[in-house]
């Protein structure tokens, strides 16, 4: 049976799902969230889907799960792949998960909407050079523990790495200039070298210039 995952282009963390189907070599296909339609809110994709109103979701037959870190480990027990070779390796993959979900991703998805998806004259400066501040900080820890390492954790993709690189593909401003960071520069090159990588809105249906 086919999975479904419930997803949009524009989303960082549905990428972090469909990436990991793709390279798992699972049988998927995205099936479009209208987020900027407002699905997300309505009661029918509450009620069946989400109650979070949140994309991505992932259905497989009787399965159905929410969060892209949760959705990644399903996809980790279902092939043995990027969840690590042993309980040490597993726990630290959950580190860099955690990690990206409070300290990178988070701060990248909203800086990248006020920055982007916003009407300009709404867009909230103050805050935006805040969260700019709160990302560079981040990007400093993520360059300097790949100083010397292919991978973020143990010796081949995991889900650490295909948490962590979330956002970091998006084309749109939102404080990341890879030049400026030659080790997750070169990170990003080695991940998106490996076979059936795609970019976001390649991988998946919806993109701003859908709304232009």
């Amino acid at each position: 049976m086919t999975i479904k995952l419930h997803c949009f282009g524009e989303s960082g963390h549905s990428y972090k799902a469909a990436l990991a189907l793709e390279l798992s070599g699972l049988d998927w296909e995205p099936v479009k969230v209208d987020f900027f339609g407002g699905q997300g809110h309505s009661p029918e994709f509450r009620n069946d889907l989400n109650i979070m109103g949140e994309a991505p979701v992932m259905i497989d037959g009787d399965v159905r799960l929410t969060q892209s870190g949760v959705i990644q480990d399903y996809i980790s027990e279902k092939t043995g792949k990027f969840g690590g070779r042993d309980a040490a390796e597993r726990r630290e993959i959950l580190r860099w998960v955690l990690w990206d979900n409070h300290k990178l991703s988070s701060q990248a998805g909203m800086t990248r909407f006020l920055m982007n998806f916003l009407p300009e004259d709404k867009r909230p400066a103050e805050v935006i050079g805040f969260m700019l501040g709160r990302l560079k900080a981040a990007y400093a820890v993520l360059d300097a523990h790949l100083a010397g390492r292919d991978w973020i954790v143990g010796d081949g993709v995991s889900n650490a790495d295909l948490t962590c690189c979330g956002y970091l593909y998006y084309p749109e401003p939102f404080g990341f200039d890879r030049s400026a960071w030659p080790n997750i520069d070169a990170w990003l090159t080695r991940l998106s070298e490996q076979p059936g990588w795609k970019a976001p809105y390649d991988l998946m249906p919806g993109s701003p210039a859908d709304r232009a």
